[in-house]
């Protein structure tokens, strides 16, 4: 059981870690991209909201569809641990 927390603590950290730098590194570029392009102020900030959202969007999608597969991860892990120590009575 000691096993199975180890495992879920680990790639819980591990995918955290991924999104935040995924989600930093797009909103970065995305950011960066419109603060250098030639237009008036309030057409960068629109491209900016607008790109914004976007991200949000993009890292909501992608936090759950990590999430998911954590989730599924950690069922076949459980499955299995049980299976295996079910096999030793």
């Amino acid at each position: 059981m000691q096993l199975l927390i180890t495992i879920k603590i680990y790639f819980m950290n591990t995918t955290a870690k991924m999104l935040t730098a995924l989600a930093a590194g797009a909103a970065t570029g995305a950011i960066l991209g419109i603060l250098f392009a030639p237009d008036k102020g309030k057409e960068t900030r629109k491209k900016i909201t607008d790109q914004g959202k976007k991200v949000a969007d993009e890292v909501k999608y992608n936090f759950l569809r990590g999430k998911d597969k954590f989730n599924d991860f950690t069922s076949n892990v459980e499955k299995t641990v049980k299976e295996k120590a079910a096999s030793f009575v």
